[in-house]
């Protein structure tokens, strides 16, 4: 009895842990629809959450500039930098890591 109760779940966490990429990059699509341009840094990180890299910070033209960099978990070869001058959200867009192959001669 214990040992199918154990054989059940196991097989659930397997099961479960072999959704869970798919579900987490979909709630990253959710909430990048959610973004505008002119929002504060606040309310960005607000919606995508704290796990963010500083990528660029500097002053262009006396205007501070700041850019934010998220992996897109699970895809750990693609990420979204997002542009705030004087605070708000000036443009983001999607960065690939490049990918080089070892040649076999």
């Amino acid at each position: 009895m214990i040992k199918s109760q154990l054989f059940f779940a196991l097989l659930f966490l397997m099961v479960l842990s072999s959704c869970s990429p798919h579900l987490f990059a979909s709630l990253r699509s959710n909430n990048m629809s959610q973004l505008e341009l002119g929002m504060s840094r606040e309310q960005v990180t607000g919606i995508l959450g704290d796990n963010y890299t500083i990528a660029e910070k500097r002053i262009e033209e006396g205007v501070p500039l700041e850019v934010l960099s998220y992996r897109n978990f699970p895809n750990n070869d693609e990420f979204y930098l997002f542009v705030f001058k004087n605070n708000e959200l000036e443009e983001w867009y999607r960065e690939l890591v490049p990918n080089f192959e070892s040649r076999k001669d």
